[in-house]
């Protein structure tokens, strides 16, 4: 890591971490391979992540596996059909127990390597020889506990979060306000439920993750950067009468063509620990046609109110920092996952509305495909953008990366405010809850 090199006329940081100042970042922040190790431990180790969902293993016995922040973890539902999330390693050796992405594991989990068997809870079941451990402290012992839990577990409306240390905030304090997202999300199915569907859409990127949530905030980008994808968008639906039935992908498309003003005005929201709602007042999402019988059912479960709250709103994007942005229509997900200072998973997930139209199911999967799969018309402007901005930063000059935009100095005093979307407080905002992670000292290294 570079040392701190003060600005010739740099504010005092906001907080006590160096590379972190009121109107700009270092950028060791992005290419610092030793402070992304730092950050396993002091940041993705004690925040709530996302970690599946609920619809992904619907029946006692099903898990997902997966690897968050370098840790292997294992999701299964038990016999009385809750959540448990688990470290995937065999409490004997240290074997997964499990490799696939997903499958059914039947009524008890059992090791590949020796066949140490769990129950679905996690609790110890049987071990082969058990007579060859008799006396020898194994009962007593970490190894013969069973399976390790995640310090951390928490089911939202069927989204699964985990906190894999013990240190850390709780749930409902980490997210507060911010979990309306979500709620708007769910809301959208007459029955109030969500399922995964569609398919998954992965994209390995070469940048540092940060890159990635900074640009979900970005609403000035659009303009400049996707300009040949809404060109093409004009161009295709150019002498087509106002009566004519406008194809989906165009439908999806053409608001980006809009000025900076259009995107400027769209409004957001900041809340506390990074989280915020970009497009609080509209967004290329708000002219979407709802079908009369769809509303009607939505009215006959949440009621009028409830409901035109519900359609009404269609943010651009809600950022659960830093693992996930939602988009309550169309229903997709973006799930971020940093592999390495300098690589980035980036997952497009599609939901389906329980009891709406498929109408909706087809709108997320469209739109995931135009804009998020690796060989849409907009996400390859992003991705060669953000590995520019990776290699670029390399370069000798000026290590700071500007996040002047609608600076105030009072923002920083505020925990929840409405601002104008171009406002880049967003991103000082995941970066002062950055700072603030990643100067807490490890259980460790004491108070």
């Amino acid at each position: 890591m570079l040392p701190f090199e003060p600005m010739s006329t740099a504010p005092q940081p906001m907080t006590s971490h160096p590379l972190v100042q009121e109107r700009c970042v270092h950028r060791d922040l992005y290419t610092d391979a030793a402070l992304f190790e730092q950050e396993r431990q002091r940041f993705f180790a004690r925040a709530w992540l996302f970690a599946g969902h609920g619809s992904q293993i619907p029946a006692p016995g099903d898990y997902l596996t997966l690897d968050l922040s370098g840790q292997p973890l294992l999701l299964v539902r038990n016999l009385l059909g809750d959540i448990q999330a688990f470290f995937n390693r065999c409490a004997h050796k240290g074997a997964q127990l499990y490799t696939l992405p997903h499958g059914h594991a039947g009524k008890m989990m059992r090791c590949p390597y020796h066949a140490w068997s769990y129950r679905l809870d996690g609790r110890p079941l049987t071990v082969p020889l058990k007579d060859g451990y008799a006396g020898t402290g194994l009962d007593s012992g970490p190894s013969g506990q069973g399976l390790t839990p995640l310090p951390g577990l928490q089911v939202y409306r069927d989204f699964v979060f985990v906190r894999l240390s013990a240190q850390g905030m709780g749930f409902a304090d980490y997210f507060g306000d911010a979990l309306k997202a979500i709620d708007n999300m769910v809301e959208r199915s007459p029955e109030g439920r969500l399922e995964v569907a569609g398919g998954v859409l992965r994209n390995t990127i070469a940048c540092n993750w940060k890159m990635y949530l900074e640009n979900i905030n970005d609403a000035v980008h659009p303009v400049s950067s996707h300009e040949s994808a809404s060109a093409a968008a004009r161009e295709v639906w150019k002498g087509q009468g106002s009566a004519e039935p406008m194809p989906m992908a165009v439908e999806q498309i053409l608001p980006f063509a809009n000025g900076y003003d259009y995107f400027d005005h769209m409004g957001a929201r900041i809340h506390p620990q990074g989280h915020s709602l970009l497009g609080v007042n509209f967004s290329i999402h708000s002219a979407y046609a709802v079908p009369s019988d769809y509303q009607a059912a939505l009215e006959a479960r949440w009621g009028v109110e409830r409901t035109q709250e519900v359609l009404q709103r269609s943010p651009q994007n809600a950022v659960l920092y830093p693992s996930i942005a939602l988009k309550g229509s169309p229903l997709s997900m973006r799930v971020i996952r940093p592999l390495a200072v300098d690589r980035t998973l980036v997952e497009a997930w599609s939901f389906r509305a329980v009891g709406a139209p498929d109408l909706l199911l087809q709108r997320a999967m469209t739109y995931n495909r135009l804009v998020f799969s690796p060989m849409s018309v907009v996400a390859h402007d992003d991705v060669h953008l953000f590995e520019s901005i990776q290699q670029g930063l390399q370069a000798m000059g000026n290590p700071w990366v500007s996040l002047h935009r609608n600076y105030q100095a009072t923002e920083s005093a505020q925990t929840i405010a409405d601002t104008n979307s171009a406002n880049e407080w967003l991103m000082r905002n995941q970066y002062r809850a950055w700072a603030r992670a990643m100067q807490q000292p490890l259980a460790s290294e004491g108070p």
